[in-house]
C-alpha cells in the first residue's frame, strides 16, 4: 500500500496550487464573460465539426440548443456547400435556438476561390442567410496536401485573408485544423483586423493524419503528421507578443477541464475554451445526453476556478 502511494505522488499534476480554504461547493452560477461583442455565461465554445455529415441536422440542433439554454458561443461546421445552393441550409440554420455568438465556417480555400473571382458577395450572402455574427476560416495546408483530391492554394492564406478582409465589415475568427500555428504566423494574424483567433492546436483530432488513413501512397508525407504546435506552446508565444484587441478560443488537446482552466488562467487576453470532439459524442446521442455532459464540465470547471491556482511560471 505504502509502495503504491508513493508510485502516486509522482503523478500530482505541479501545474497547479491546490487552495482548499477558500472554497464551497458550486452550485449553478454563471462566470459571464464578454466575448466576440457578446455575453456568455460560461467560457466554452463549440468548435467547428460536422459539415459534411449527413447528420449534421440533428447535431447543430443540439449543439444550438445548448448554447441557447447555457449561453455558449458556437462555431457551425463547414459551410461550404451552402456557397452555391441552398439545398443544405436546413441542417445550418440554427439561429432560432440560440442568441449566443453564432459563426459560420469556411476554408481557405474556398475564400481565395472567392477572392481571385471577386465574388465575395457569395460569402456575405451566406453570413446573411445563416443569421450568422461572422465568419471562422480555418487554415489547412497539410490536410489538403494529404488528399488528392483536395484544393491547391494560389496564393498564400496571408494574401487571401489581406485581401477578403478589405471587402468584409463583419467579424472573421481564424483557426488552424489540428497543428496550431508557429509564431510568425501568429504575428502575422495578429497585424491584420481579425476579431479572434482560435489555436486548432497539436494533440487534438488530426486531420491530416485522417487524411492518410484513406491513402497508401502516404509515406513520403507521412513524417508531417508530427509537425505543429501544442496550445501550451501557443499560449506561451502569444504571452511574448502584442496583442492589441485580439480574443482567442483555446483548442486542440485539450484532453480535460483542467488542460483548459490553465491556459484560459495563463493567457494574458480574452479567452475561451474550445471543444470539438468531446461534445460530438453526446450530441450525436441526443441533447439530453449533452447536456449531461456539459452540466458536469460546468460543474468541474466551477470546482477547478474555487479549488486551483495556476503557478507562477519561474
Amino acid at each position: 500500500m505504502a509502495d503504491k502511494a508513493q508510485t502516486h505522488a509522482f503523478c500530482v499534476d505541479s501545474r497547479f496550487d491546490y487552495e482548499p480554504l477558500f472554497f464551497s461547493h458550486p452550485g449553478e452560477e454563471k462566470l459571464p464573460i464578454n466575448f466576440l461583442g457578446k455575453k456568455m455565461d460560461y467560457p466554452f465554445w463549440i468548435s467547428s465539426m460536422t459539415g459534411g455529415a449527413e447528420i449534421s441536422f440533428s447535431i447543430n440542433q443540439n449543439f444550438a440548443k445548448l448554447s441557447g439554454k447555457y449561453n455558449l458561443g458556437m462555431g457551425l461546421g463547414s459551410c461550404r456547400s451552402l456557397l452555391n445552393s441552398n439545398e443544405r441550409l436546413k441542417d445550418f440554420s440554427v439561429r432560432n435556438l440560440t442568441n449566443g455568438p453564432l459563426y459560420a465556417n469556411l476554408g481557405i480555400a474556398q475564400v481565395e476561390e472567392a477572392v481571385l473571382a471577386s465574388s465575395e458577395n457569395k460569402i456575405h450572402d451566406l453570413i446573411n442567410k445563416l443569421e450568422a455574427d461572422g465568419l471562422i476560416i480555418h487554415l489547412n495546408p497539410l490536410q489538403e496536401w494529404f488528399q488528392p483530391e483536395g484544393d491547391r492554394f494560389r496564393l498564400t492564406p496571408l494574401e487571401t485573408l489581406t485581401r477578403f478582409l478589405d471587402q468584409t465589415t463583419y467579424p472573421v475568427i481564424v483557426k488552424e485544423v489540428g497543428h496550431g500555428l508557429g509564431p510568425k504566423s501568429l504575428a502575422a494574424l495578429l497585424k491584420l483586423p481579425l476579431k479572434a483567433i482560435e489555436f486548432g492546436a497539436f494533440g487534438g483530432t488530426n486531420f491530416t493524419l485522417l487524411e492518410s488513413m484513406r491513402s497508401e501512397e502516404c509515406l513520403v508525407k507521412a513524417p508531417f503528421i508530427k509537425v505543429g504546435h501544442a496550445a501550451s506552446e501557443m499560449v506561451d508565444i502569444l504571452n511574448a507578443l502584442p496583442k492589441g484587441d485580439k480574443e482567442f478560443i483555446i483548442s486542440g488537446g485539450i484532453k480535460n477541464v483542467l488542460d483548459g482552466y490553465e491556459l484560459v488562467q495563463k493567457l494574458k487576453a480574452p479567452a475561451v475554451i474550445g471543444m470539438a470532439h468531446s461534445f460530438l459524442g453526446p450530441a450525436m446521442e441526443s441533447f439530453e445526453a449533452l447536456e449531461i455532459y456539459f452540466l458536469n464540465l460546468r460543474e468541474a470547471y466551477l470546482m477547478a476556478r474555487g479549488l486551483l491556482r495556476v503557478k507562477e511560471q519561474e
